[in-house]
């Protein structure tokens, strides 16, 4: 199948943010044709993402599986039944429509039910081959890692200090260290003591212009 069901879904994500989120995650294993995802009760926390080639679907399920967005999991899998955009391309999209409406018809005539919270969703649990970055396929997206006490400073300049990284964020409560500084990267690590005090310091300081032409990138480092 070229679409991918996604779960487990942060549900305070607004679905503009949340789709540009998905599309900024799965772009990079293939030309995305459609990402769907609605606010309703029913379709919550979930998404659907259609994929031009169905390799590129099989390597987005294997790269992604277990990756927490907003701190939440994303539990995937093949999605069970074949997406309009596909079904144009393949000229069935009169039957595909058909098939949908019925199933569509089928829920209405039964009862509501109580939505329950997925505990297998909760106790997922990924594997070394679900890990971002582990896959060579691609890694995810640093702004898109989950928060932690841990920041990764990125884009400084080549002569930046300890000395002046403290200076900025030591004024922030809960400071411990600036640590693996690497000037030739532009990179460097800032530990609070925990997650809260170092979103504060992220959300302060996220595009300080640090120095001509070096406005600081502020991501959670990766655990």
């Amino acid at each position: 199948n070229n679409t991918i069901y996604i779960n487990n879904l942060n549900e305070k994500i607004k679905l503009p943010a949340l789709k540009k989120a998905l599309s900024t995650i799965f772009e990079q294993y293939g030309e995305i044709l459609d990402i769907v995802a609605h606010n309703n009760f029913r379709m919550r926390g979930q998404a659907f993402v259609v994929f031009k080639e169905q390799e590129s679907a099989t390597n987005a399920i294997k790269g992604v599986q277990g990756f927490a967005l907003q701190g939440k999991p994303m539990v995937i899998q093949y999605a069970k039944t074949k997406s309009d955009a596909i079904a144009m391309l393949d000229g069935t999209i009169k039957e595909n429509q058909l098939v949908r409406s019925e199933a569509k018809e089928k829920r209405a005539k039964e009862p509501p039910t109580k939505k329950f919270k997925s505990s297998g969703a909760s106790s997922f649990q990924p594997g070394p081959s679900n890990i971002p970055g582990a896959s060579t396929v691609g890694n995810i997206p640093d702004e898109y890692l989950p928060p932690n006490n841990i920041l990764f400073l990125q884009n400084l300049p080549n002569d930046i200090t300890g000395t002046v990284l403290t200076t900025f964020f030591g004024q922030y409560s809960g400071f411990k260290e600036v640590r693996s500084i690497h000037p030739a990267k532009g990179i460097a690590f800032v530990e609070y003591d925990t997650e809260p005090q170092a979103m504060i310091a992220k959300e302060a300081l996220s595009n300080y212009p640090i120095a001509p032409d070096h406005k600081l990138k502020i991501t959670y480092a990766k655990k």
